[in-house]
């Protein structure tokens, strides 16, 4: 039998060679490599799962039964009950009428000034970048501000705008009540709001654009206008269907500026629901008429006409490219 040598305490633990901490190191390496970028995306989709995935699955499922604000804990199965009662409910058509029509009132102006306002920036005018702080400020402040000043401009008797309207002549006009006058009124609010915003957008588009192609139009006698359609307007091509797509996402859930420009009807859209957008139906079906089936459906609605218009940019892009 061989003898063992004693253990002394205190004795310095034996150390590990070079190899060996090298092929830790370089295991720890790998790992490192392979999981930290999980580990760094994980909150994010933690997130989105919690406060996206979950909430778009659960109208998914409430939009095929019969559920209830007071009782939501019971539901009933009914199927697509809810999407063939929507579809023959006169309201709803009504909504989205008004939906469109006020994204149109309120898209088309809002990007032509737009892009006339980045031209004029990008043109090197004195105190640039005041002028871009003020056109940001619109969208900084509050919707609910915003929309009660309009309201106070538009008020029949005492509003501004019928002040002004008076004295050139014109009648007053009583704008919360009036189909058309609601509609370019609550329109006009979107317009002041998100205006600036998309100016500042295609200004950062421009300055993209060489500065050599506006010379060479200029040395061919082009004038600022022509430069305007034949330089900046092909330059913005994609810049300009990005905000198309981004301003159409934006009128189908209009909702705060209507609301507050109507009041204590504000979620009717009017006293004949003149002007109800599809987010104010959506709001009075689950919060006023309870039924939040009828709701659910209403909202997976709207989404699929987002996904339907995000498409369509997208194969107009997709078009666009080809055609160069």
């Amino acid at each position: 039998m061989t003898a063992t040598a004693p253990v002394l305490e205190g004795a310095p633990p034996s150390r590990q060679s070079p190899r060996q901490a090298a092929a830790r190191g370089g295991r720890a390496h790998r790992w490192d490599a392979r999981w930290s970028p999980y580990v760094l995306v994980a909150p994010f989709f933690l997130l989105f799962a919690a406060f996206a995935l979950f909430p778009l699955l659960y109208t998914g499922w409430a939009s095929l039964h019969r559920v209830e604000l007071t009782s939501p804990d019971r539901a009933q199965w009914v199927g697509l009950h809810n999407y063939a009662r929507l579809l023959g409910n006169d309201f709803f058509w009504n909504a989205l009428r008004n939906t469109v029509t006020i994204g149109v009132l309120s898209t088309v102006p809002q990007l032509l000034m737009a892009l006339g306002l980045a031209h004029l920036l990008h043109l090197r005018l004195r105190a640039a970048t005041f002028w871009r702080v003020a056109l940001l400020t619109p969208y900084a402040t509050s919707v609910a501000a915003a929309s009660l000043v309009f309201v106070l401009l538009y008020g029949r008797d005492y509003g501004m705008v019928n002040w002004a309207l008076d004295a050139v002549g014109v009648g007053p006009v009583d704008w919360q009540n009036g189909t058309w006058s609601a509609r370019c009124a609550v329109s006009s609010i979107v317009v002041w709001r998100w205006t600036g915003y998309n100016a500042l957008i295609y200004l950062a588009a421009l300055q993209a654009v060489p500065d050599e192609l506006y010379e060479s139009a200029a040395l061919d006698g082009a004038s600022r206008l022509q430069q305007f359609r034949h330089v900046t307007v092909p330059a913005l091509r994609p810049t300009i269907l990005f905000t198309i797509v981004v301003s159409t996402i934006g009128a189908t859930q209009l909702f705060g500026e209507p609301l507050l420009f109507g009041g204590a009807a504000g979620q009717k859209g009017g006293a004949s629901h003149q002007y109800q957008t599809l987010g104010l139906y959506l709001y009075e079906q689950g919060w006023f008429d309870y039924h939040l089936g009828r709701a659910a459906a209403v909202a997976w609605t709207m989404f699929l006409l987002l996904v339907l218009a995000a498409g369509a940019g997208g194969l107009l892009a997709r078009r666009l490219r080809a055609d160069r």
